[in-house]
């Protein structure tokens, strides 16, 4: 059931972007070793021999720790996750609330809450999966989470475009990711015909044949995040890494900082360029350790 790993060989690439948001700057030198990673976004099936194996109990499914959320009232802090709610029409950009919305109940197998499922959808990437859970799957597979330097080096082989695949959203007219097609974040005709998540592969592998690394759920790294530049260590000594040996687990041991801030990468089927021009192999994201939503997932690697 693991997904298939690629190997590469590592090297030094210029990672980072001076034309789209400042976070992505300042374009410096960047190394990793040797690694392989897997081929495709973990899927809902996958992660779901995990939980069978294990009994694990995702954060979205946990009661929230009161003495993590002070001031929160005790009826608020029910197990759910942050869902994405398309609005009527033309909003405020500047108000994320507009189109999120905390959902008591949801988790990965109920994505959007009570009355949702994932049923038809084993191929697609498990979302509502918070950083600890995606560290707790990577260690029960004996992998681990890749370093933001690791995942930019895979999705763009240090290519010096704006996208994956050129300097144009589309390559000859052709769609390469899952993103949002019309006006967000009330009008999406879909990628490919897919609104939300689309199954693994359904787009055009990059260079190194791997799928999804653009577009699609954005995935979490071991790196904390910073608003300027990127984090000194970034050829495989991040300190927030979690790694895997083994195929053993501590199911319900693994507690998210809410403190802390992991960078994510590789964009979403929520980036649109009005809001979110984010499908690119140097945008990254801030998201709390704690964070379950609707468009984030993960894939795994090794070192080599």
């Amino acid at each position: 059931m693991l997904t298939e790993l690629v190997d590469l060989p590592g090297g030094s690439f210029q990672m980072g972007s001076t034309s789209f948001y400042p976070e992505e700057g300042p374009i410096h030198t960047a190394t990793v070793g040797a690694f392989a990673i897997e081929r495709h976004p973990v899927t809902n099936a996958q992660f779901a021999a995990f939980v069978a194996d294990t009994g694990y109990v995702t954060v979205a499914e946990r009661p929230l720790d009161p003495a993590l959320y002070p001031g929160v009232a005790e009826a608020d802090l029910l197990p759910g996750a942050l869902v994405f709610r398309p609005t009527r029409g033309p909003v405020n950009l500047g108000d994320w609330r507009q189109w999120w919305d905390w959902a008591p109940g949801a988790h990965w197998r109920k994505p959007f809450g009570d009355g949702s499922d994932i049923a038809g959808r084993d191929d697609h990437p498990v979302v509502q999966v918070a950083y600890p859970d995606a560290g707790a799957y990577a260690a029960w597979a004996g992998r681990r989470l890749p370093t933001e330097a690791e995942f930019e080096y895979a999705a763009g082989d240090g290519a010096q475009t704006a996208y994956a695949w050129g300097d144009e959203p589309r390559l000859d007219g052709q769609l390469m990711a899952n993103s949002w097609q019309g006006r967000f974040p009330y009008l999406n005709h879909g990628a490919l015909g897919w609104v939300g998540t689309s199954p693994v592969g359904t787009f055009p592998p990059n260079v190194f044949g791997l799928v999804d690394m653009i577009g699609n759920v954005w995935e979490w790294t071991t790196t904390k995040y910073s608003e300027r530049g990127h984090a000194p260590s970034e050829n495989g000594a991040d300190s927030s890494r979690l790694d895997g040996s083994s195929k053993s687990c501590c199911p319900t041991s693994v507690e998210p900082d809410p403190s802390l801030t992991q960078a994510l990468k590789g964009g979403s089927h929520l980036c649109a360029p009005e809001y979110c021009h984010r499908f690119r192999p140097a945008a990254r994201s801030p998201q709390s350790q704690d964070s379950s939503t609707t468009h984030i997932g993960f894939r795994c690697v090794v070192s080599r």
